[in-house]
């Protein structure tokens, strides 16, 4: 059960290691590209490619007739990777070993939908994978495995997926191989990572330099990190801290080097893109077009 990038490695290793796989479950087929095209999202196409049934209500709450589906299929067990569906009572249940979570944090810390944006944008030094035990509650299950990794000071959100996925693919082959013992949660230390929306993607330069580099590659590649100088809209993909400048306002140009003071510190773009155009050097940028010193981010 997934949808996503992040959940085909698991669902290949799957296959590929002999298990059975009776049914793929995945978000339905979505209009994407320029025609707007009803598209099937990454685990089924790849469902497709293997040759596996899959299977796409819009919901499984309140869905009896899928329940009934579901309990037939007398499952061993359930893997769960950024699904998108809330799993009901009836749903978790049916499988006999229950339904293993491939979440995307070292639990309980960052809970939620977006745990690897989080854990860059809180400056962790580390993340991981945990297989979890699901029950009814918001990642709140019990633990069977955990993997950490480091978080380097260059990683975006893509970079920490790719890894992530392939960890998760290999520790579910495990705990399904070892049935590893469950351990709670303390729910004491639970922190939780909000959904993201295109909304947050707008640098606000009051907040210190070395916050808004984190977002910038937190939010990458989506939803990506906005700054509006007039009707000129600037992605920025990669930056570097600098000093700031004495009495310097939040969001003024510093320099011809495209500088932009913050609340705290200074940013300096070192790789962007205008909407509508190639990403490039923040160097071949300021080549082609001019955003003098003075002139402020907003």
């Amino acid at each position: 059960m997934g949808s996503p990038e992040f959940s085909v490695p698991a669902l290949k290793a799957l296959v590929a290691a002999g298990h059975e796989v009776a049914v793929v479950y995945a978000q339905p087929p979505k209009p994407a590209h320029r025609g707007q095209k009803e598209t099937p999202c990454p685990v089924h196409q790849a469902a497709l490619e293997l040759g596996l049934p899959v299977r796409t209500p819009k919901r499984l709450r309140r869905n009896e007739e899928e329940a009934a589906f579901f309990r037939s299929l007398g499952l061993d067990a359930a893997v769960v990777a950024a699904y998108g569906l809330i799993l009901p009572k009836d749903i978790l249940e049916a499988p006999r070993r229950g339904c293993l979570n491939i979440h995307a944090s070292l639990l309980p810390r960052w809970r939620g939908a977006a745990p690897i944006q989080a854990a860059i944008l809180a400056g962790d030094a580390q993340t991981g994978i945990t297989i979890m035990q699901m029950d009814e509650g918001l990642d709140t299950g019990a633990m069977r495995l955990r993997e950490a990794i480091p978080i380097g000071p260059h990683d975006t959100a893509a970079d920490l997926h790719d890894r992530l996925a392939d960890i998760g693919s290999r520790l579910i082959l495990r705990a399904l191989e070892e049935n590893p013992a469950a351990v709670p949660q303390d729910d004491a230390l639970s922190t939780y990572a909000p959904k993201l929306s295109r909304e947050d993607a707008r640098l606000n330069f009051t907040r210190p330099a070395a916050e808004l580099e984190r977002q910038i590659r937190a939010f990458t590649p989506w939803p990506g990190s906005l700054a509006l100088l007039g009707d000129v809209v600037l992605k920025i993909l990669a930056a570097e801290i600098v000093p700031g400048a004495p009495d310097a306002i939040p969001g003024e140009i510093l320099d011809d080097q495209l500088t932009i003071a913050c609340g705290e510190g200074a940013l300096r773009p070192t790789r962007l893109q205008r909407a509508g155009k190639a990403a490039m050097s923040a160097a071949d940028f300021l080549r082609g077009f001019s955003l003098p010193a003075g002139a402020r981010f907003f």
